[in-house]
């Protein structure tokens, strides 16, 4: 069979590069895959280096598409389909909540390509975040839903999609684990080549914080930005704070932040404000740091898989079993929240970890049911 991969921002460029390496090892034969990106991120750090890091062929189309404006995201559409209609794949492959996954989902639709969704289920129940309106869409126009999780179950049979056994709309779900986690196991030992950043960034290797800020609801608005901002200041009067800095949050600190701000920032010698990362470096400071200060889903998800506990900038998350746990906790953009947070983290004892995402073999069981239904 042929399958269609869509990716086209980091988050999907990863989690393509556990079902590329599960095709090129264990179902070459039997699957063929063309990687279409879309172009969504442009920064050269937080895409194309991904694709050399991450062992994942060199799409076989780059269709360079920004998605600043809305008649950016319909040519989107247009150029996928365009690409669908000339490789007439058998399915067509999105992951995650971007812009490109709703894009993917629409022009496989609008050409009657079953739509294989991985990810699906994941609600933050926010509908003012793009992301929710993008995951939400995706799942109901798709045929195969890989839930990662029993909350991503129950998500999608409250909304009527059914399990495995398909509902009257032939939409069949699949608790599979987390596609993720077969890149934490992979990757680790990779990570491991990157130890020379601890010494490239004067970072302390023993004990260190990494933060990571880049969701637009946080870097768009000032007060928001400039909580999160203070605390990561006030914590690092206590102890040294990692930011790898998102374009996008470089971009709102330098447009935004007053002189007087900026010049705080300058003189806090102990919070580390460093380039972007390789995924192979973060995974590096994730699996040494003490604590997660984090406004991503992913780093989320890799803080549990490193027994690392996360406070997240967010009020709300998809990964609500990480939350009802104990391993993290919701501190929104709050500066006092953040740091009783993290207060907390750094002075309890260790908390338990269950396993609530797989066995790490979750591209494997995906490719089985994709050769077992389309057969």
């Amino acid at each position: 069979m042929k399958i269609a991969t869509i990716v086209g921002a980091r988050p999907q460029i990863i989690k393509a590069a556990a079902l590329s390496r599960t095709i090129q090892s264990f179902f070459a034969h039997q699957i063929e895959e063309v990687i279409i990106h879309t172009g969504q991120h442009y920064d050269e750090n937080m895409s194309e280096i991904f694709f050399a890091e991450l062992h994942i062929p060199a799409p076989n189309y780059n269709l360079n598409c920004r998605t600043e404006t809305e008649s950016s995201q319909i040519k989107m559409i247009t150029k996928i389909q365009d690409v669908l209609k000339k490789e007439s794949p058998d399915a067509v492959i999105v992951f995650g909540d971007t812009t490109s996954t709703l894009a993917g989902s629409l022009a496989a639709t609008a050409l009657q390509i079953p739509l294989v969704h991985i990810e699906a289920g994941l609600r933050s129940f926010n509908p003012a975040m793009p992301e929710e309106l993008n995951r939400y869409k995706s799942d109901h126009l798709a045929t195969l839903l890989f839930a990662p999780t029993d909350t991503a179950i129950r998500n999608l049979q409250n909304e009527g999609i059914a399990n495995d056994s398909g509902n009257s709309k032939k939409q069949f779900v699949f608790r599979c684990g987390d596609i993720m986690y077969d890149n934490t196991l992979f990757f680790w030992s990779l990570a491991q080549e990157k130890m020379s950043i601890f010494d490239n960034y004067c970072i302390d290797k023993q004990n260190f914080i990494l933060a990571t800020v880049h969701r637009n609801f946080n870097t768009d608005n000032i007060n928001r930005l400039e909580e999160i901002l203070t605390a990561l200041i006030d914590i690092s009067n206590e102890i040294q704070v990692v930011l790898p800095l998102h374009p996008r949050t470089q971009k709102a600190m330098e447009n935004n932040l007053s002189s007087e701000f900026k010049n705080r920032i300058a003189n806090s010698q102990n919070l580390r404000i460093i380039n972007p990362l390789s995924f192979l470096e973060i995974t590096c400071l994730e699996s040494f740091a003490r604590l997660i200060i984090t406004d991503s889903g992913g780093v989320q998800k890799e803080a549990f898989f490193f027994k690392k506990n996360a406070v997240i900038l967010r009020p709300e998350t998809e990964w609500t079993e990480i939350v009802d746990c104990g391993a993290a906790r919701l501190s929104d953009a709050n500066r006092d929240q953040i740091m009783a947070d993290t207060h907390y983290y750094l002075n309890s004892v260790a908390n338990t970890f269950p396993n609530l995402f797989g066995d790490g073999y979750t591209a494997k069981f995906i490719c089985q049911k994709l050769i077992d239904f389309f057969a």
